[in-house]
């Protein structure tokens, strides 16, 4: 996991990546997404930008860690066709190429580096998966559900169906803030490290969803004239 994508995921992530429909139900069914619904929390946004912040130099290292390391698979590929085959590998190991030690000395190192990062955050997601229950049960109160299912129960339905955002309210006033910082004797439970999965990997997708649309936008249109140079802005680092 690419925690330099990941610590100010919230942040970075638009709306529009996990949008969600209009919030209501029909005939007293409904449907909800969990790990949407905390994901877009106000709680998790603001969480995930102060862990990226208290981590900032955790993650820098790790990204130079991993250019390290790309730099010694780049040694591996001995046919420099820039893509490290199980064969090169394999030679690799066979030779005792003494490389490969780096290279695990630097994922371990790694490793070191983004485990505070990732408890921080499973803290995060837990704290308000605590008050996801009663949010949802708020939802169903007002709304007079009988039923909520998942989303992949459906084969189809309409978008008033949806009721994600109308819990993610709720969570919004039932958790406006949590804490970054877990107890020293915490551990997350089961379901807790399975949702923060589930988010982590919701936002990696959607990360690399704006990245594809963002380089379709700059490549140039076969017919279209070359856009004129311009000076070049810097974007802060939000990955």
């Amino acid at each position: 996991m690419n925690i330099r994508k990941t610590a100010l995921a919230a942040a970075m992530i638009s709306a529009a990546a996990i949008a969600l429909p209009a919030s209501a139900q029909v005939a007293g069914i409904a449907t909800a997404d969990t790990a949407v619904a905390i994901a877009r929390s106000k709680a998790l946004g603001a969480a995930y930008q102060q862990i990226g912040t208290q981590y900032a130099s955790n993650a820098q290292q790790m990204q130079a860690k991993r250019v390290e390391i790309n730099n010694f698979n780049a040694q591996l590929d001995t046919n420099k066709d820039k893509e490290l085959t199980q064969a090169e590998l394999d030679a690799a190991i066979k030779a005792k190429n003494p490389l490969l030690t780096q290279i695990d000395t630097k994922q371990r190192e790694i490793n070191q580096l983004q485990e505070p990062i990732v408890k921080s955050q499973l803290y995060v997601v837990e704290q308000i998966a605590l008050k996801y229950e009663a949010a949802q049960q708020a939802v169903i109160t007002a709304k007079k559900i009988n039923v909520i299912l998942a989303p992949d129960a459906f084969v189809w339905a309409p978008d008033a169906v949806d009721v994600t955002a109308a819990i993610t309210a709720e969570l919004d006033k039932a958790v406006p803030s949590v804490a970054i910082t877990a107890p020293a004797d915490w551990r997350p439970s089961r379901q807790g490290a399975a949702l923060y999965q589930t988010i982590q990997q919701m936002f990696e997708n959607a990360a690399r969803m704006q990245a594809a649309q963002a380089a379709a936008a700059q490549s140039p249109q076969p017919g279209a004239p070359a856009p004129a140079n311009r000076p070049a802005t810097a974007q802060p680092d939000s990955r």
